[in-house]
């Protein structure tokens, strides 16, 4: 299944259960509209709950309609059609998702910014802020792919799917905050192989004493994540073998070299992966279709959904969210200096655990959720598939973007946040290897993940790179 089909699955079970259905008809029939008990007629059904709307509707409804009977965005006059449309689509957008309440943290988090209140209350709204704005933005983007087709979809769905750690790291990365980057990109890998799928695991084990899911995808994604480990490792292990060689040579230039060169093998690896999954492997992908289309152990098929928003709108929406993430973002970017001084809290702490939960909060609860329906190849693809979107697609494009306007960044990070990646990325490839999974291995994963976080609460910024990886070698000093 692609990208598309799996995100729109897993999407859709943490919306309400009206965001889509919230027709003024289906709200009031309360029994079947096919053929009433005295052998009416669709028509006649339909007329009877028009009848019901007209006389009971509450006083709030009633200005939605005008003196026609006709609702407002059914309204044949442009000036009275268009207002009330957007209204309905605005409405019918921001209850996508209950985390949305948080919107209000938005304007507040840019008045916060542009007025310069302290920088711990900046902070604090625009953390907040941009958890509802990644909700809308994921919202935005599946409702563009729908009317795109498989592959336009999947490739949508992959430029977009983690779009708020994109834009967090590129403001980062204009203003030289390497170590934000790079902490910031690991930090969505970590939080998804280890937090998200950890509690998919967990809060599916509560409910079943095993669970399957599609063994082969799993096996292809972390086959993936091995190669984009072994892409830091090698930078690693290169920079520490430089440092004990007695040859004048440009260190930090051959690393450069090394990162750009492998940047662009693994953009070319995504995108092999892109056909390899919506064009010529798709049947590997049919039972992960197949659970999602008929509603796990349940049985219970889904009919299709048709979008909320048009493609224009969607488009519309996505323009103006990913301005109001970038706005945010920039203040939030621009307090965690002072948030470093005062709280004491280390650079990487809040680009590595504090970001990516805020890019993935909405996904993060909606994963236990999917689990706990026993749709695991949902909660599957997109725990891993997010993880393996930031690892060859994201960060490889971070570096030639760094190459582009003269910033440092490279796939060298930091020594003890590499021997971390590997070790998190092994022993999930060991817990997935089966195709099974229950609630043991989902605090496995847990666990680990809080130990990795209490380390780099108490990791210090001013490491220098490479330092201590050479010891890991025999015969080096």
């Amino acid at each position: 299944m692609s990208s598309l089909g799996v995100k729109h699955q897993f999407r859709k079970e943490g919306r309400p259960t009206t965001s889509r259905h919230n027709s003024h008809l289906s709200v009031y029939s309360g029994r079947s509209a096919s053929r009433g008990e005295n052998g009416h007629t669709l028509s006649d059904t339909m007329h009877n709950i028009r009848e019901h709307v007209d006389e009971h509707t509450s006083l709030l409804s009633r200005p939605l309609k005008n003196n026609n009977g006709q609702f407002l965005w059914e309204d044949d006059r442009p000036y009275v059609k268009w207002p009330a449309y957007f209204l309905l689509k605005t409405w019918e957008t921001l209850a996508s998702n209950y985390v949305n309440v948080l919107l209000v943290f938005v304007p507040l988090g840019i008045i916060s910014g542009a007025a310069g209140w302290n920088p711990t209350a900046v902070f604090v709204l625009n953390f907040l802020a941009i958890i509802p704005l990644a909700s809308l933005l994921s919202f935005a983007t599946e409702e563009l792919s729908v009317k795109l087709g498989q592959t336009l979809g999947g490739l949508l769905n992959a430029t977009f799917g983690n779009a708020v750690e994109l834009i967090v790291s590129i403001v980062a990365l204009k203003d030289g905050q390497i170590r934000i980057v790079q902490a910031s990109m690991l930090g969505s890998i970590l939080s998804n192989i280890l937090l998200v799928l950890g509690c998919c695991f967990f809060a599916g084990g509560l409910r079943y004493t095993e669970q399957a899911f599609n063994g082969t995808v799993a096996s292809t994604m972390s086959s993936l994540m091995a190669v984009s480990t072994a892409s830091l490792i090698i930078p690693a292990t290169l920079y520490a073998v430089m440092k004990q060689s007695n040859t004048d040579i440009d260190k930090d230039q051959n690393i450069a070299i090394l990162s750009h060169g492998t940047a662009i093998i693994l953009l070319i690896l995504y995108v092999l992966y892109l056909i390899f999954q919506l064009k010529t492997h798709t049947k590997l992908f049919d039972d992960e279709e197949n659970v999602g289309a008929h509603g796990g152990d349940d049985g219970d098929a889904e009919e299709p959904e048709e979008p909320t928003l048009s493609p224009w709108a969607a488009g519309v929406a996505l323009v103006i969210i990913t301005i109001a993430v970038a706005v945010c973002a920039e203040y939030l970017v621009d307090s965690i200096d002072s948030i470093v001084e005062t709280a004491h809290i280390s650079r990487t702490f809040i680009g590595l655990i504090l970001l990516p939960i805020v890019g993935n909060a909405a996904e993060h609860v909606t994963a236990c959720v999917v689990a706990y329906k026993n749709k695991m190849d949902l909660a599957i693809g997109v725990a891993i598939g997010s993880s393996m979107q930031i690892a060859l697609l994201v960060t490889p494009f971070l570096v030639i973007l760094g190459w582009i306007i003269g910033q440092p960044m490279t796939l060298h990070f930091e020594t003890f946040e590499t021997v971390v990646f590997f070790l998190s990325v092994l022993i999930t490839n060991y817990l997935i290897a089966d195709g099974k999974s229950n609630y043991l291995e989902g605090a496995m994963l847990l666990g680990m993940y809080t130990i990795i976080a209490l380390a780099f609460y108490v990791y210090p910024d001013d490491v220098p790179k490479g330092t201590g990886f050479g010891s890991l070698f025999p015969g080096s000093s």
